[in-house]
């Protein structure tokens, strides 16, 4: 099984140099995202030169999707322009665009949508609160059956689920959430997925991990049965984003 490791550049990085300067840093180490589902996510005004060169290391993503197919949209990146591009995926759901407004209903009625366009979609949930009473397993339930309704069984091999919990998203590894934690909510998630879409669905959706991730915790947080990762800050660093990769490659 190939792990996933999905880059979110979110808002960065600021100018087009910048950019450059980092897909030649992740160039040299082709070899290795290659050996891994490697998803570059950079803001949209980036895709054109994203997807340009990463086609021998990964596939290209965007950060959000339209509902909204072709037409005259003002200030809309539609379906068929992010297509056009080349992208593959879309993170969809993202805690970000969940405190701009975004609902669970819009969520799916996105995810719907990149399904029906063949683009996959990495939906993310995950509790801001990780409380002793245990009530973000509630709030993790309904995130996950709202945020996917409407989806079939048949598109589950196609779903990515991005797991960051908001309060585990700091700026370091010490931040992360502890491997026996994540393991606990893994197992979880896909209970809850299982009651969704039966056994043999669920157990095709891939569920990523994102929050805090590192190069010094990639390795054991991959033992909590993540099957990759969503890395933010991270991501904008090619020295870091190779270092994660090679700990992927020596789990």
């Amino acid at each position: 099984m190939k792990y996933i490791l999905a880059a979110n550049w979110k808002s960065h990085p600021s100018s087009k140099d910048e950019a450059k300067r980092l897909l030649v840093g992740l160039s040299k180490n082709s070899d290795k995202f290659r050996k891994l589902h490697t998803i570059i996510a950079p803001p949209n005004t980036f895709l054109e030169l994203v997807g340009s060169k990463i086609k021998s290391m990964g596939i290209l993503a965007s950060q959000d999707i339209s509902l909204l197919s072709k037409g005259t949209y003002t200030g809309e990146t539609t379906v068929e322009m992010l297509k056009g591009q080349g992208v593959m995926a879309s993170i969809i759901g993202h805690s970000e665009r969940r405190k701009l407004g975004e609902t669970n209903s819009l969520i799916s009625k996105k995810a719907n949508q990149a399904l029906k366009e063949g683009i996959a979609p990495i939906v993310c949930v995950g509790e801001d609160v990780h409380d002793t009473e245990g009530n973000y397993f509630e709030v993790l339930n309904a995130q996950i059956r709202g945020s996917l309704e409407g989806l079939k069984k048949t598109d589950a091999k196609k779903l990515v689920v991005a797991y960051e919990p908001l309060w585990a998203i700091g700026k370091s590894a010490k931040d992360a959430m502890q491997p026996n934690d994540l393991a606990q909510m893994i197992v979880y998630i896909r209970k809850v997925l299982t009651e969704m879409f039966g056994r043999a669905s669920a157990d095709q959706v891939a569920i990523i991990y994102g929050g805090s991730v590192e190069p010094g915790n990639a390795k054991e947080l991959l033992g909590s049965g993540a099957q990759g990762f969503l890395v933010g800050h991270a991501s904008l660093s090619a020295k870091s984003f190779v270092e994660i990769a090679k700990a992927m490659l020596n789990k």
